[in-house]
């Protein structure tokens, strides 16, 4: 059952509404302050950049993980923040989860066996074939193989392929994947089945969307994930109706952002991610010592070896990958305090770019309910479990209407 906390005449309403909120904020989140030391808008809003650089690294923590109460705090310094809680409220399509049980789910991680679990039970019941666009070795497909007739899944990687049809044969599973480029022009999708895609990525799901819409699947449902990975620069909306954006043009790389909340990583991993801001942002101090008047150009993902080392030994990667020399003597270990330092303001400013994600990515999911509203169907949309089961979890349930199956 759908269940909806704020009252909107609609949805365009609603996405119109948030539309105006990000463009009127957009100084706020638009820019990534990482190779910014402060931030264009800090200046305009004193009151707003104080209030976040007298956050203790106690406060930050928490706040990075609680954003209503984060807005709660801070929106004395600019009121308008507050309209970020409302924005960001979602219906509710969670359904009991059917998760499969442990000694079924060899080989599937513990929290993509609940995910599964949940997004299937927010589908309930389901009286039309399966199609799992996108599906990897099966782990959904397997999910929703007990509640229909039948699901076949469609996977580029022949290895993955070949892997999820062994443990569905292992375990007796109505489900058959096959080898398919769901982005080829020779995709054939029936046009009575009800097309899945759990955490499918950027072009893949916005092309699942256009195809199925197009050629009207009975249902598609869709969990989407990695709005900005996309062959082309510009993000342009799937619907009519979203394409007054105000926000328009708007590089895909700038989606980024919408999904960038994790809650997932283990401690391990977050350490190592701080560490490698702090002496990313360290080699960014030496790199403006060393040549002020050169344009700052992003370096590239680092190897994974890099974080066992030492500061010294990431910067000589840094300066090869920029193929400059390093002539003098350094004391690298002002660089790195340099960075620790600027750390520790960038977390803070960071912090509030982190309360457009949720409302950033509700804009790009509406769009996309727009479009399959346009196209004749009729359309929940709403969480499909916990955010702490996975931040991605929105999920778009549409029916073809009545009158476009007639």
């Amino acid at each position: 059952m759908q269940t909806f906390p704020h009252s909107f005449k609609g949805l365009f309403e609603h996405w119109q509404t948030l539309d105006t909120w990000l463009v009127a904020h957009r100084e706020l989140w638009h820019q990534a302050p990482f190779y910014q030391p402060q931030p264009d808008w800090a200046l305009k809003h004193l009151e707003l950049s104080s209030a976040l650089q007298e956050l203790t690294d106690q406060q930050c923590t928490f706040f990075e993980t609680h954003p209503i109460e984060l807005t709660q705090h801070i929106q004395h310094a600019l009121p308008s923040l507050g309209e970020a809680i409302w924005l960001s409220q979602t219906p509710v399509l969670e359904g009991p989860s059917m998760a499969l049980p442990e000694v079924k789910a060899s080989g599937m991680p513990g929290r993509k066996r609940l995910q599964a679990g949940a997004f299937t039970g927010a589908l309930l019941p389901l009286p039309h074939s399966i199609v799992d666009w996108c599906c990897g070795c099966g782990h959904l497909a397997r999910t929703l193989a007990p509640h229909v007739c039948h699901v076949v899944g469609l996977e580029w990687n022949p290895t993955l392929v070949e892997k999820g049809n062994k443990t569905a044969k292992k375990y007796r599973d109505a489900v058959e994947l096959r080898h398919q480029d769901v982005m080829s022009p020779s995709l054939h999708l029936p046009i009575d089945a009800h097309v899945v895609a759990l955490h499918a990525c950027g072009d893949l799901h916005r092309h699942l969307l256009s195809h199925a819409a197009n050629i009207k699947s009975k249902r598609i449902s869709l969990s989407p994930c990695c709005y900005h990975l996309s062959q082309h620069k510009q993000w342009q909306p799937l619907s009519q109706r979203a394409r007054t954006s105000s926000l328009i043009p708007v590089e895909f790389s700038t989606l980024r952002l919408a999904v960038q909340e994790t809650v997932t990583a283990p401690q391990r991993v977050t350490l190592q991610r701080l560490q490698m801001t702090d002496w990313r942002l360290g080699f960014d101090e030496l790199r403006r010592h060393l040549w002020p008047l050169e344009p700052i150009s992003p370096l590239p993902s680092a190897p994974n070896h890099l974080v066992q080392g030492d500061f010294e030994g990431f910067c000589r990667w840094a300066l090869d990958t920029i193929q400059r020399p390093l002539t003098n003597p350094c004391h690298w270990k002002t660089w790195e305090e340099r960075g620790k330092a600027r750390a520790k303001t960038l977390r803070r400013y960071e912090l509030l770019r982190h309360l457009f994600r949720r409302p950033l990515e509700i804009w790009l999911v509406l769009d996309y309910v727009l479009l399959l509203e346009e196209q004749g169907y009729e359309v929940q949309w709403g969480t499909f479990c916990e955010r702490q089961l996975t931040p991605r979890n929105l999920l778009i349930d549409a029916r073809l209407g009545k009158s476009e199956t007639e």
